[in-house]
């Protein structure tokens, strides 16, 4: 399943930061689209202050969900997230 998110400017930058071992892997979302192991989400840059999608975008497979107490709020699904399809404009 392919999923299509909206991503403000500092979280993005964290997901496609060039070295490895300082990128975002992990993305916390509400649980209503029913993410599973497998799907990919395509996470658009997204400005809240203007409210317009900036043209960037990543492609992350989710390898792990991890749902429910105590660490993560009912309703909310923690995902572990690896870059895969990559390609940035600005």
């Amino acid at each position: 399943m392919k999923h299509e998110l909206k991503c403000w400017p500092e979280h993005f930058r964290d997901v496609v930061q060039p070295n490895k071992y300082k990128r975002k892997m992990v993305e916390i979302r509400k649980d209503d689209r029913t993410y599973n192991v497998g799907d990919v989400l395509i996470l658009k840059e997204f400005n809240p202050k203007t409210e317009t999608f900036t043209g960037s975008w990543a492609g992350v497979r989710v390898s792990h969900c991890l749902r429910g107490g105590p660490w993560v709020p009912e309703g909310y699904v923690a995902m572990s997230i690896h870059l895969e399809d990559f390609e940035f404009s600005e």
